[in-house]
């Protein structure tokens, strides 16, 4: 098993599309992208599956990014979402304005405000698709493999 990942914010990957920020200041990077990426990179770590980071600023009021992942038991679900908890407490000094869905354990949703993450059973995350509802915002890169890009359809099927 990989630990929880200890990257340095200065370390963590830029957005991949610069025309993604509206901030005039070259090389400025929105906290809540580097928030929401440092979520998707505990995810991985704990063998989260499915990871993605969708920038739903300009069409969800309430947030600037969802993070989603799967997680192939109720077990594994609690697991990320504790790691992400604890991890993102840690480097940011960050706690969730809330966490839903903990008893169940098929989908846990971790608040932070401007970063909302959630984490699917396997079941679950097909069922309620939620890439597919989002499926016009960007992605953003959080790994410098192609995971990030390829383990999910873009979105661009047939609704």
């Amino acid at each position: 098993m990989k630990p929880i990942p200890s990257t340095p914010m200065s370390d963590l990957p830029e957005p991949v599309d610069a025309e993604l920020s509206d901030d005039p200041v070259v090389g400025h990077v929105d906290e809540s992208v580097v928030l929401a990426v440092a979520a998707a990179q505990v995810a991985d770590a704990k063998k989260a599956t499915n990871v993605v980071v969708l920038d739903v600023g300009d069409v969800v009021s309430i947030t600037g990014y969802f993070v989603v992942a799967s997680a192939s038991s109720s077990r594994l679900v609690r697991t990320v979402a504790e790691a992400i908890e604890e991890a993102l407490k840690e480097r940011f000094d960050r706690s969730p304005v809330r966490i839903e869905g903990q008893r169940e354990q098929r989908w846990i949703l971790v608040d932070y405000g401007d970063v909302v993450i959630h984490i699917f059973h396997d079941p679950q995350r097909e069922f309620y698709a939620i890439e597919r509802l989002y499926g016009d915002v960007p992605r953003i890169r959080w790994a410098s493999d192609d995971r990030a890009d390829s383990s999910l359809s873009s979105g661009d099927d047939d609704r």
